[in-house]
């Protein structure tokens, strides 16, 4: 319910506390502090960091960078291991060995900072939300949905299903995939679905990983193994809908034994050491990021395949850009809800996500085909890139987010 004393105009309102909208509150707090008035509005009637949730994610160096700039990363960094080294093969699933057709390290060539850290869902999730909920800056409306939104002369009016209503400079859409801000400003998508299923879950296992991170190409979807503090492992794979129903119904010992297939021995014993979870996998993209005072960003605006880990990264550039847009017309006295600002959002990250979108596309095409052909071709293309050491430098720097327009808290510079 929403306090007894809630203000009813804010500069900033915000649907979802997800990664993205968290994000973009925790930045504008870090530059504007009490100077500014934010609405979070949730459906959650508790932070869902405390709910089971078995994804880790591969922060990206940009992100860790816009973390540690907002103050967030230090209630992280003991939870988030660093990549040192990529590991990439491609066989079928029943192969006795599995060579290893492209290997590299995983580091910046400036100063040799990991380009990614594997960081547990609810860690990063707490943390971000912790930041942002216990500022009295913030005005959370938990449990609440907003019912209807319209543009009026200086303001969004917005009014909340419980018949709460506030009015809000801008309005930011940052609920998820199935973002009800999204429909009700009458935004569309374009997307399909791929007919495969991702499947999560954690393991513990007896070889040390060394901080490595293993990408098997298999012919139902890409399985990547993920390390995480301590001998664990996080399991992110993408099935062929079938399998995947036919592997998550099976009991624990007979899931670990499909686990230890895939794994093919790399890490020695194995152990389940945490919840398995899963969700159809599908691409989308909404064909407007912005309409009058109203925004879109992370899932919300665009949904990829997880191929190379790089959903949480495009939401958190979605984030760091809208809140230097933001915070840059404030201090010059302009309206965050201006079009004029928004449209420069949207050029900024449109782009960009249709690009990634595109090439996760086409990776997963590319690397769940079995044919024998195709399989001969990338396996060349995998091993002629592995005799490249600039083209694998080039890689890893597009990973580690650090290429491109870069929002100034990817450059670990303030707002």
């Amino acid at each position: 319910m929403p306090p007894a004393t809630m203000p009813s105009r804010f500069d900033i309102a915000i649907s979802g506390a997800s990664f993205a909208g968290l994000a973009f509150a925790r930045a504008l707090l870090a530059a504007f502090g009490s100077e500014i008035r934010i609405a979070l509005i949730d459906r959650s009637v508790r932070n869902r960091a405390a709910l089971p949730d078995a994804r880790a994610f591969a922060l990206s160096a940009g992100s860790r960078r816009m973390l540690d700039m907002l103050g967030v990363w230090s209630a992280i960094a003991a939870e988030a291991e660093p990549v040192r080294e990529i590991e990439i093969t491609d066989s079928s699933l029943d192969a006795g060995i599995r060579p290893i057709l492209l290997r590299y390290d995983n580091t910046v060539e400036k100063d040799g900072e990991p380009a990614s850290h594997i960081v547990p869902a609810p860690v990063l999730e707490r943390a971000l939300y912790d930041a942002v909920t216990s500022d009295p800056a913030v005005t959370l409306l938990v449990p609440a949905e907003i019912a209807r939104f319209a543009e009026a002369v200086s303001h969004m009016a917005i009014a909340l299903r419980d018949g709460t209503e506030i009015a809000a400079s801008l309005l930011v859409g940052a609920e998820g995939r199935r973002s009800t801000s999204r429909e009700a400003a009458n935004i569309k998508t374009v997307g399909w679905r791929y007919g495969q299923t991702a499947i999560v879950t954690t393991i513990a296992h007896e070889h040390p990983h060394a901080g490595r991170a293993i990408q098997h190409f298999l012919p139902g979807g890409p399985f990547a193994i993920l390390p995480l503090t301590g001998n664990r492992a996080c399991l992110t794979w993408s099935e062929e809908a079938n399998e995947a129903t036919r592997i998550l119904a099976l009991d624990d010992d007979a899931f670990l034994a499909e686990v230890e297939t895939r794994v093919a021995g790399r890490l020695g014993a194995l152990s389940l050491a945490g919840p398995r979870q899963s969700w159809p996998l599908e691409m989308h993209l909404a064909r407007a990021y912005v309409a009058p005072r109203f925004a879109l960003m992370g899932d919300a605006a665009h949904g990829v395949h997880p191929i190379a880990g790089q959903g949480v990264n495009l939401a958190f550039r979605d984030a760091a850009a809208l809140a230097e847009i933001v915070a840059d017309g404030l201090r010059l006295g302009l309206d965050p809800g201006s079009m004029e600002s928004l449209g420069r959002y949207e050029t900024w990250r449109r782009f960009d996500s249709f690009a990634s979108a595109a090439a996760f596309d086409g990776l997963n095409t590319l690397f769940s085909n079995d044919a024998l052909l195709v399989r001969a071709a990338r396996d060349f293309g995998l091993g002629l890139v592995d005799r490249l050491p600039a083209l694998k430098r080039r890689f890893v720097a597009e990973a580690a987010g650090l290429t491109g327009d870069l929002p100034r808290l990817f450059r670990s510079e303030r707002l």
